[in-house]
């Protein structure tokens, strides 16, 4: 049997802006074009489409970890979903070879109104793991989430970083060969986080391999042996950790945003409710409103990211934490707020927001809306992390009621 576990070889992907088929009045059209025009060859681009993945090669040995790193947009939940079958290549092959457990988005394959112990088994089933096998390792799953007591509770009334562990502690428990995880762990607080670099290490060390996706540094360096950096769909460096990571920092440690030609969204406000430049205490809490406008029907998802100098600290969006989209007609406005416990040793924090189209590209982004300086506090030394809550109101929009989210990053 052969030492590699996966191979991605000369692999493109490409997308198109605005595609949308939700009904027969769109389908119907769009398949008579193709009937009289013939389909567009695979490696040509037409006026909307975009090459989301651009030439990527690469193998990881069995029992090995890889870092997948890159900033917003570069290409890293494509690959991830084309390794898990979700998504076909347009150019190139890959090939995984062993059992294969993806931790790709918070809420993938739960059901709002199920419990959650009825989503372990939903879930279960959906990823691949027989019903006898799910009541083997029920009590195990459980435990493991630490959320024991909500466990006959419906998963839509937990917050994002109790569906992260119940996620997690369903794919970790298909034993898989080959697992997949994306950057949902930002969700969960830091000693749950912990608990899960500490299993993947266990995992390493009994020879499965591992895909892992994030915009921590310090998780990637303890859990990794190499790493891929994307910038755009195209591998801009690979192989030894230490070297990718800074070519990470080197290269900003930021996305680098496509604005869009025709914006159809702006930031009517984003302001901090201690004042444009602060100083906070370790520990104390600073909300950031956030008010956008359409200027057309479009589907959006904010982002916020908190950085010290090359180095993010916390990095969103709307989209991750709440699993669909911000939908706004023209005219409509709403307002998002991210709320921080600054639990951070000394330093000063540059606060940015970026407006997202869910098709891809950037309305708006500003890398500096505002700065926050920490002050010193000898209880506070090393690692920390920041708790961050979102909330949401609108004027005038098609969405349910405010609801307020709550997840640690």
């Amino acid at each position: 049997m052969t030492d590699v576990a996966i191979q991605m070889d000369a692999v493109w992907k490409k997308f198109q802006r605005g595609e949308r088929h939700d009904s027969l009045r769109d389908l119907v059209p769009a398949v008579a074009r193709r009937i009289l025009h013939g389909a567009r060859p695979a490696a040509e681009l037409g006026a909307n489409d975009f090459w989301a993945l651009r030439d990527v090669s690469f193998e990881v040995q069995r029992g090995d970890a890889l870092g997948i790193i890159g900033h917003n947009g570069a290409g890293k939940s494509t690959l991830l979903k084309i390794l898990t079958k979700l998504l076909r290549p347009t150019l190139g092959t890959y090939m995984t070879q062993g059992r294969v457990g993806a931790l790709i988005e918070v809420t993938a394959g739960f059901h709002p109104d199920l419990t959650g112990r009825e989503n372990i088994f939903l879930n279960g089933s959906i990823i691949g793991m027989k019903r006898a096998d799910i009541e083997r390792r029920f009590d195990a799953i459980v435990e493991f989430s630490g959320i024991g007591d909500f466990i006959d509770t419906p998963v839509k009334r937990y917050s994002s970083g109790m569906n992260a562990r119940l996620g997690f502690s369903i794919a970790a428990h298909l034993e898989p060969e080959i697992l997949i995880i994306d950057e949902v762990l930002s969700v969960g607080d830091y000693t749950f986080q912990g608990k899960c670099i500490r299993w993947m290490q266990d995992l390493l060390k009994s020879g499965t391999t591992v895909i892992f996706v994030s915009h921590n540094m310090d998780a990637v360096l303890s859990l990794c042996n190499s790493a891929i950096l994307l910038d755009h769909g195209l591998v801009a460096s690979k192989g030894e950790l230490t070297k990718v990571v800074g070519d990470y920092y080197k290269s900003g440690g930021r996305w680098k945003p496509e604005l869009l030609a025709q914006s159809n969204a702006r930031t009517v406000e984003f302001s901090c409710s201690h004042g444009n430049d602060v100083l906070v205490d370790p520990g104390e809490r600073v909300t950031f409103s956030h008010t956008i406008s359409a200027t057309s029907d479009c589907e959006l998802t904010p982002g916020f990211f908190v950085t010290r100098g090359d180095k993010p600290v916390v990095d969103t969006t709307y989209a991750r934490m709440r699993g669909h989209p911000l939908r706004l007609r023209e005219g409509e406005t709403a307002t998002v707020e991210w709320s921080l416990a600054f639990n951070l040793p000394a330093g000063v924090y540059e606060i940015g927001y970026h407006v997202g189209d869910f098709d891809g590209g950037y309305h708006e982004h500003q890398s500096r809306a505002c700065i926050v300086t920490v002050g010193d506090d000898p209880r506070v030394r090393g690692d920390a992390y920041v708790a961050l809550e979102m909330m949401e109101s609108a004027t005038g929009v098609h969405t349910p009621s405010p609801a307020r989210l709550v997840a640690g990053a």
